[in-house]
């Protein structure tokens, strides 16, 4: 099965520590010793907010600020990278997603970050699974699943276990409707999802092994995303 891991960068080095990461790279290998194959595109978490944010107080444009994120993804990215086993991973972080095909052509692990600027990284796990024909794709994010609204402003919101991805698409468009909101998956990565008629899996990743058993076991606690016609 060829598979697309998206992990966010404050699950995937919540402190900057080791012991995630290490973590994140034991569940990449145990995919790839089971047969798998593997790309991961992580995130930049709470330390590119902070880049951002204290470039935004010295005047940076919003390009000047995207472009400051995908270079902090691309640096978590590196922190993953270099937890790997050499001999099962791409030893660059690819830049597009020619070159993340291609390392998966080869029987490699890509491991990416941001591409371009108004792209977030759950866009670009969505257009990677697409572009390399992936058979999952499954977002690790500090929420366990897809909700009805944001678990962190309503506490009456509900999880949804299955959603088609035209659903996804309207709960997400309603969610960043609401100031303050956020989903776990951003609108585009949603419509990509959608036109791509991508199967994925939105969970808690904190726990890094919930990642392996959705992959191997499809056990998880989460939402499920289907394509239209199933």
């Amino acid at each position: 099965m060829r598979v697309v891991v998206s992990v966010g960068g404050s699950v995937l080095a919540p402190d900057l520590g080791n012991n995630r990461v290490e973590a994140y790279a034991s569940v990449v290998e145990g995919l790839v010793e089971s047969g798998h194959d593997v790309a991961a595109v992580v995130g930049g978490g709470g330390v590119a907010r902070e880049y951002i944010g204290a470039a935004r107080e010295l005047g940076a444009n919003e390009i000047e600020l995207d472009q400051l994120g995908i270079s902090v993804t691309r640096l978590n990215a590196r922190l993953l990278l270099s937890a790997l086993d050499e001999a099962i991973v791409a030893p660059r972080i690819p830049e597009d997603y020619e070159t993340a095909g291609e390392a998966l052509h080869r029987g490699d692990v890509a491991v990416m970050g941001g591409v371009v600027p108004a792209q977030t990284t759950d866009a670009v796990a969505a257009a990677l699974a697409e572009y390399v024909d992936a058979d999952l794709l499954v977002y690790a994010t500090s929420v366990a699943g897809v909700y009805s609204a944001d678990p962190k402003e309503d506490p009456d919101a509900e999880r949804y276990d299955e959603l088609t991805a035209g659903a996804l698409v309207e709960t997400i468009a309603s969610m960043e409707m609401n100031a303050g909101s956020s989903a776990p998956v951003d609108l585009l990565a949603g419509k990509i999802i959608q036109r791509a008629g991508l199967e994925a899996i939105v969970l808690d990743g904190s726990d890094p092994e919930r990642v392996t058993r959705a992959v191997e076991a499809d056990e998880f606690e989460g939402t499920r995303v289907v394509p239209e016609a199933r």
